[in-house]
């Protein structure tokens, strides 16, 4: 990977979709993984879905002992850290949002020990503003091996999602297309 950004990728943000199976950018394509769900218009908090519609692509977070060197990107980069967790309890005023565990509520543990988390980027679902039980931690991940369903994420290899990275900037989104409902006869 480059040392550096090109002039180019410094001043135009890519923009990811999700459609079918597939992660999609204007230089590609890869297999992906979403929610045991699928994908639904109406996410709400353990419903193992993968939220449709478009969203902002915030930063990225990353395992800084096992991606070295940092990632480059035009997004914030931010190393994360054995204690930190990210709240998945709908009544917490935290809801949502990063958090140092341990946490007196849920939480889910953001360093973990398979690979899933190495490097994220954290998608802009239901963040500006929370809504309590609309669903939390939706991130574009590195997928599991088999490419299991994931609670409600999208999950790529994680040479593709690395790759991604650097192709981020401010203003990138994603769009996470359902699948179009058969229509009748």
């Amino acid at each position: 990977m480059a040392a550096r950004l090109s002039a180019a990728a410094q001043t135009e943000a890519e923009n990811l979709e999700y459609r079918d199976g597939r992660l999609n950018w204007t230089g590609g394509s890869a297999a992906a993984a979403v929610g045991r769900a699928g994908v639904r218009p109406n996410k709400h908090e353990g419903d193992g879905a993968t939220p449709a519609g478009i969203y902002p692509l915030v930063s990225i977070l990353y395992r800084p002992d096992r991606i070295t060197p940092p990632p480059l990107s035009g997004l914030q980069v931010k190393p994360l850290a054995p204690n930190d967790g990210w709240v998945d309890e709908p009544g917490d005023a935290n809801y949502n949002r990063p958090v140092s565990l341990p946490y007196p509520a849920s939480a889910e543990e953001m360093w973990r020990e398979d690979a899933l988390y190495d490097a994220l980027v954290v998608i802009g679902y239901n963040i500006e503003p929370v809504i309590p039980g609309a669903g939390s931690a939706i991130f574009l991940h590195v997928a599991a091996p088999d490419f299991a369903p994931t609670a409600g994420c999208i999950a790529v290899e994680k040479e593709i999602l690395l790759g991604l990275l650097p192709l981020l900037g401010p203003g990138s989104k994603i769009t996470i297309t359902a699948p179009e409902a058969p229509s009748p006869l």
